[in-house]
């Protein structure tokens, strides 16, 4: 017990030192310092770079985790996303690519934990709403209007901006619209509800091509228009960047992820510790007990669904953009139980514990597993014994699963969870122990019957 003890204190100790006080500061200093150093000096894309990738990302989440100054720990964050990872960029576009989906995928998992952390509704047709915002810019953008009726014309490229409030406010609106017919469903029911409104959303995407071609059906939208590059003369003439129209537009996407997510984040951050996170989080644990409090149950669950849906639509405009090709099977179920396995495993409720969700799950689809592969196709061509049908990226969902599995048994409330519900898992999880290892009397002997 003591030789344990000891070294926990000696953990706790280390772990003090590199997290606060001056050995902190340097700490983070030197590690940000060499994670760029690294990076820019070997812009391959190989092991070793994913390696320094991901300790470079990590870093973000120890500089949140540590008890430095809140100035010096944003700058530093800053300094990092905001200009070493898009000079990192512009010599690898694949890592800055891999960044920006983490983003998308960040805001739509932030959007998901309003639904399911905060107010506690089980929304397995979560993607329905990023196919809407996405169908509608690809829709307005393209030809494919004059094919619905050949008076109207596509929208001018210029118009994406307020197409992103546009899609905001769109989804919103279906996002009521899928709230108002399970208002009255829980558990099981309001999860199977959710998963066929989502499913209905991709077979009328996948089916909308007569007698009027809304959506160009199975075929999906091509060439869907992108913002015109309003800042390239700047970077160019100004700062000296001699990057492509493609270059531009990674930084340009990138940086536009970036800025939503931060909105994103202050939003749902200000939402939770307002009375409306508040009256969420007593439905989510008690319905009765709310109505009860005299929370407006219609009102507040309807909110939840409109405001997790707004990111979703919003964020859709982007990715279709970004893409210039979107189709029906880009929004089917799986998509949306990736995004719900984000939000499980980054820890239900938190938003920093989201975050990582996110970004953990998006370096294990684009970058992690993709690697390993790679790495047993070279073991195996070197002779090892590696069975030739054995790929990762085609058990990508098997391990998946596995991985909700462990978390389920080992730490059901998440990597980073909230803290407000990891001490509720844990009041629940003590009270059967409390109830085995309670003293249950002899009646016989306690009464006096013998």
């Amino acid at each position: 017990m003591t030789t344990t003890a000891s070294s926990v204190s000696a953990w706790e100790r280390i772990k003090t030192a590199l997290t606060s006080g001056p050995s902190g500061y340097g700490f983070m200093v030197l590690y940000a310092a060499v994670c760029s150093w690294l990076l820019l000096t070997n812009p391959r894309t190989n092991l070793n770079t994913d390696i320094v990738f991901v300790l470079f990302l990590l870093l973000v989440l120890l500089v949140y985790r540590s008890q430095l100054v809140l100035g010096f720990k944003l700058a530093l964050v800053a300094v990092m996303l905001a200009l070493v990872l898009p000079i990192f960029g512009t010599l690898n576009p694949f890592y800055i690519d891999v960044a920006t989906q983490a983003g998308i995928f960040i805001a739509l998992a932030l959007g998901l934990n309003v639904v399911v952390g905060f107010a506690g509704l089980l929304d397995l047709g979560y993607v329905a709403f990023f196919a809407v915002g996405a169908y509608l810019w690809g829709i307005l953008s393209t030809p494919q209007i004059t094919l619905i009726n050949p008076a109207w014309s596509p929208v001018p490229p210029i118009m994406f901006y307020p197409f992103i409030l546009i899609g905001l406010a769109v989804g919103a609106f279906f996002g009521v619209l899928l709230g108002l017919p399970v208002l009255r469903l829980r558990g099981d029911y309001l999860a199977i509800v959710t998963l066929g409104l989502g499913e209905v959303i991709r077979v009328l995407a996948n089916n909308l091509d007569r007698p009027i071609n809304i959506t160009n059906g199975s075929q999906g939208i091509r060439d869907i228009e992108r913002p015109p590059l309003i800042f390239a003369g700047f970077v160019r003439d100004t700062l000296g960047w001699q990057l492509s129209d493609q270059q531009l537009y990674q930084q340009f996407f990138y940086f536009a992820i970036l800025l939503i997510v931060l909105l994103v984040v202050v939003v749902v951050g200000r939402l939770k510790g307002s009375r409306i996170g508040r009256a969420w989080e007593a439905i989510r644990e008690d319905e009765t007990a709310a109505i009860a409090q005299g929370i407006p149950l219609v009102r507040m669950k309807l909110l939840a669904f409109a405001v997790g849906a707004s990111f979703a639509g919003a964020m859709g405009v982007v990715f279709a953009s970004k893409q210039l090709f979107i189709n029906p099977p880009t929004f089917d179920l799986l998509r949306s139980i990736n995004i719900l396995s984000m939000v499980i495993l980054g820890g239900m409720g938190s938003i920093p514990g989201v975050i990582f969700g996110a970004v953990l799950v998006t370096l294990l689809d684009l970058q992690i597993l993709p690697r390993i592969a790679n790495v047993l196709r070279d073991a195996q061509r070197a002779g090892l014994p590696i069975p030739a049908a054995f790929d990762p990226t085609q058990y990508q969902r098997l391990l998946f699963g596995l991985l909700l599995i462990l978390m389920m048994i080992f730490r059901p409330q998440g990597i980073m969870p909230d803290e407000r519900r990891k001490e509720e898992l844990q009041e629940h999880d003590s009270i059967p122990d409390a109830i085995e290892h309670a003293k249950i009397p002899d009646t016989e002997s306690e009464v006096g019957l013998k």
